[in-house]
């Protein structure tokens, strides 16, 4: 039996194995918070209290004997619900929910046993009465007249005091605060007491601030009830406020005291995790309310970046379920936020960043330390999708660590790297000759206009330890370890970035169509007014939406920018998506019901810049610039050299052919290889080519390394003869070289047989026929544009000609002394014939003409040969490589490429191979 407070006497029993047995009813109950506010701020209140309420509910017949109980004389049961049941709450507000279930949250508040009916005026409260006395004797439920009041202005209510004005402290849980007594010895210190080796004195000015404290303390502010539709103010530490007539009115306020691991947060986690305690705490303020959260900690700044990690990333995800706002806290509250106080003005603070870069085998990361003068830091850690060089590495580190400032509103800062030689740079003491360095220079300018005041200073790398240590363990961890505020991964180079999203507010395509229809307004403008009436009969609006009537199907929704974006990707690049043409792709979306003015141009646009989509597409075959046709000014003049091989072992263990044609007479020399080594090749051009025919002006050959060869290039730099590459895998270049391996090839081919080995032996047949058979492209033999005469051939021999009967010595001297006065002539006619022929060759070639011309610093792709493909990918190796840079533009379609980061790729390569890249 327990004593209750007006006298009366209350039997208890315990009913804890009972209720372990008994399954939870799971019926919600109110919140008293919102109870609360919905009772404040009304003029007349009745508080009802129901007579022993939980015992006017009947037990059901077959539950009674369950709360059997055993006293000195017998065993009794419960016929009604007895306090103590586990389910007793939620079975009685389930029929308080019943009884008044029409006139709670509107004249009424229930919660279990406390009920109270609310009213503005006196008329309507008693109306309000009369409905619930009503229920209360439809239902039979009996009140307690010694705990019911009626008509008050105010009340106690869930342990709250409701009145007119609003919410206040229940005066009894203030008592004990008031009735404290001053302190009296050493062990109540307060203040500046806390040291035992203080001698103990109470002044007047403690005796004044205990006293404030009590009344501080005892005197709670009173709190209003929140206005539906109006937004509410959230001060972190945390009160809530809503504004009315440009007035502040208090409507909660909460604290808690941070735990041990909570304490060495950094100031913005703090801030945060106050933030995400008034949410748990204050949920239903923020479920039905925008909430403007006012403090000078540029939180929002930092729960807006998507980079986030750890505890921060969860807490942004739990914050962007509601209609959050951030504000800069008002002046007049300051006192609200002690410990914030010194961020009023941290904008016009000068504040430090320490960067470092960090690039080893297993990547390239960077990490930013950004302190403020009121202990607020920022860490941010990036790795690179891409190799990058210490000085590259240190330049990003540099730029990411100014973008994050500038977003976080900094003015003024000092940024501290141990990497001297990117300091002196940017100061303009050293001079930037690298051109991927250069670029990043300019770009750090361009970034330091948005500050006030911005210092790069050098500091030895152990005074930025802290930075350095996290640079060198984040490139080495493997994605997802790393432990800072913000982790952001760097797919490409920053100097890449040549345009800078910027949001505008662009007119829709569809807003005078839109407005025409549903609204009937037309432009002003006569053109425009006849022009969206002609368009729009076109459209229509279904459910709020705006369609076209079109042919592939009978409505196309209509989209903006934006939207037209989202589906061109998902329909390209998404789970269904193909890497189709632009035809197909744009044909896709209309099959999809989608349409916008520029869906062909766009769907073209995209497919072209698509990396996917260029990188393995096919390969160019068409020609990209015009013939240049290689003319020599005078026979042997212009000789074109090359390597053929490997041929079946012939005799003397030759395999490799070396072969040299003259560009005019088009003359061949040839001779069997052992090894093709460079000091073969320089031996037969001396011997087969300089001793026999002259020194020639120019020499043509591709890019082996037996024609790269250092002596091999002095001795023709000592003769005075230039030495001409062609492109890499372009034989055409060297054209006339090429034809003339494949006649011996096919001469070869066709006297061999079976008897592979003899070639070396069949070669001077080979050389002898093609030296004695007329040119196409001259109308005459090498050997007569050589010697100015017909070679003796064997058939003349064997079937004697005129020639050879009629041959007489002295006569035959001078015939052919006087063919050698006219040997200029017959080599005119030659040069002549051989032009026209190139001319011929030249408007043929152009029919099937597809120009491509780069320009120094343009992007382009290169063929991926065989040779540079990694061969794991076998068949799925991509056909096209790069991007690379135009270096130089040279002569008839050749260029000299470099990559990215500004590393030149050897040698020369055609146009024919290369396309440009789009981004």
């Amino acid at each position: 039996m327990v004593k209750k407070s007006n006298g009366k006497w209350k039997m208890c029993t315990d009913y804890t194995d009972l209720n372990k047995a008994c399954p939870k009813d799971i019926y919600p109950l109110p919140n008293i918070d919102r109870l609360v506010d919905g009772a404040a701020n009304h003029k007349f209140l009745t508080f009802l209290d129901a007579y022993s309420g939980y015992n006017q509910i009947r037990m059901h017949p077959r539950d009674e004997d369950k709360t059997a109980f055993v006293i000195e004389s017998a065993n009794y049961c419960y016929q009604v619900m007895f306090f103590g049941l586990k389910n007793a709450g939620a079975t009685y507000q389930r029929l308080m929910d019943k009884i008044f279930g029409g006139q709670i949250g509107k004249n009424m508040e229930v919660y279990v046993d406390d009920m109270v009916v609310k009213s503005t005026d006196t008329l309507s409260h008693v109306a309000d009465l009369a409905k619930v006395f009503h229920a209360l004797r439809k239902h039979q439920m009996r009140l307690n007249p010694d705990k019911c009041v009626f008509g008050v202005s105010g009340g106690k209510f869930l342990g709250f005091m409701l009145s007119s004005r609003g919410i206040e402290a229940n005066p009894d849980k203030c008592q004990a605060i008031i009735d404290m007594r001053s302190a009296s010895n050493l062990k109540e210190p307060i203040l500046g007491l806390l040291k035992k080796a203080n001698r103990f004195q109470w002044t007047d000015e403690c005796e004044t601030s205990c006293q404030l404290f009590k009344e501080r303390l005892g005197t709670p502010p009173v709190l209003a009830k929140p206005i539906p539709g109006r937004e509410v103010m959230l001060y972190i530490s945390a009160d809530m406020i809503q504004e009315q007539d440009r007035q502040q009115q208090l409507v909660y306020f909460i604290s808690r005291e941070l735990q041990d691991a909570e304490r060495r947060y950094q100031l913005l986690e703090k801030v945060a995790l106050g933030l995400i305690y008034a949410v748990r705490r204050l949920r239903q303020y923020f479920q039905s309310h925008t909430v403007v959260v006012r403090t000078d900690c540029p939180i929002a700044k930092v729960l807006q970046k998507p980079e986030l990690v750890g505890r921060m990333m969860a807490w942004s995800i739990k914050l962007s379920e509601f209609d959050i706002h951030f504000a800069i806290k008002s002046q007049s509250l300051t006192d609200f936020v002690n410990e914030l106080s010194p961020l009023d003005h941290f904008e016009d603070s000068t504040w430090t960043m320490r960067v470092d870069g960090s690039s080893n085998d297993q990547g390239s990361d960077v990490e930013i330390i950004l302190e403020s003068p009121f202990s607020i830091t920022l860490e941010q850690s990036l790795r690179f999708g891409f190799r990058a060089s210490n000085n590259q590495a240190e330049y990003e580190a540099l730029l990411a660590g100014m973008r994050l400032a500038a977003e976080m509103g900094v003015r003024k800062i000092t940024c501290w790297t141990d990497l001297k030689v990117v300091t002196e740079q940017v100061n303009d003491n050293f001079q930037v000759k690298d051109a991927n360095l250069l670029k990043y220079y300019h770009l750090f300018r361009g970034i330091s206009n948005q500050f006030q005041e911005i210092h790069v200073k050098d500091t030895p790398r152990g005074n930025n330890e802290r930075a350095d240590q996290l640079a060198r363990l984040a490139s080495s961890r493997k994605p997802g370890q790393l432990q800072s505020t913000i982790h952001l991964e760097l797919p490409t180079p920053s100097v890449t970035q040549e345009c800078m999203p910027v949001d505008g507010a662009l007119q829709s395509w569809m807003t005078d169509i839109w407005n025409f229809i549903v609204n009937g307004s037309e432009p002003a403008d006569p053109t425009e007014s006849r022009k969206i009436q002609t368009q729009a009969a076109r459209y229509s609006v279904v459910a709020r939406e705006l369609y076209q009537r079109g042919f592939s199907t009978p409505l196309l929704k209509c989209i903006d920018q934006q939207q037209a974006e989202y589906v061109i990707r998902e329909v390209q690049d998404g789970i269904c998506g193909s890497h189709s043409g632009r035809r197909t792709l744009s044909a896709k979306i209309l099959r999809a019901g989608y349409y916008w003015p520029t869906l062909k141009l766009d769907c073209a646009d995209y497919v072209k810049k698509c990396v996917q989509c260029q990188k393995h597409g096919n390969l160019i075959h068409a020609s990209a610039t015009e013939l240049h046709s290689i003319s020599s000014p005078w026979p042997f003049a212009l000789w074109g050299i090359d390597i053929l091989g490997s041929f079946p072992l012939a005799k003397g263990q030759c395999k490799f052919l070396i072969i040299a044609v003259d560009y005019f007479t088009k003359w061949i020399e040839a001779e069997p290889l052992t090894y093709i080594t460079a000091a073969n090749v320089q031996k037969f051009v001396w011997k087969n080519i300089i001793t026999r025919f002259g020194i020639p002006h120019t020499l043509i050959s591709d890019n082996r390394l037996q024609f790269t060869d250092k002596k091999f290039n002095t001795l023709l730099e000592n003769l005075d003869v230039r030495h001409r590459f062609t492109s890499v895998e372009h034989p055409q270049s060297n054209g006339l070289a090429e034809a003339a391996n494949k006649v011996i090839l096919n001469e070869l081919k066709k006297r061999l047989d079976s008897a592979k080995g003899t070639w070396a032996e069949e070669l001077h047949e080979v050389l002898w026929a093609y030296r004695c058979t007329p040119q196409s492209s001259t109308k005459e033999t090498p050997f007569r544009l050589t010697y100015e005469t017909d070679a003796m051939i064997l058939v003349k021999v064997g079937e004697p000609s005129f020639r050879r009967t009629h041959f007489h010595e002295d006569s035959n001297d001078g015939a052919i002394r006087a063919e050698l006065d006219i040997l200029d002539e017959t080599r005119d006619k030659a040069q002549i014939v051989a032009e026209a022929c190139k001319q011929r060759m030249t408007r043929r070639f152009k029919s099937k003409l597809t120009p491509r011309k780069f320009q120094e610093g343009d992007l382009v792709w290169r063929v991926a040969g065989s040779a540079r493909r990694n061969p794991t990918e076998g068949k799925l190796a991509a056909n096209w490589d790069g991007p690379f840079r135009v270096r130089h533009a040279l002569h008839n379609g050749a260029y000299k490429l470099e990559e990215l980061s500004g590393k030149v790729i050897p040698r020369t390569w055609n146009s024919t191979h290369l396309k440009t890249y789009y981004s």
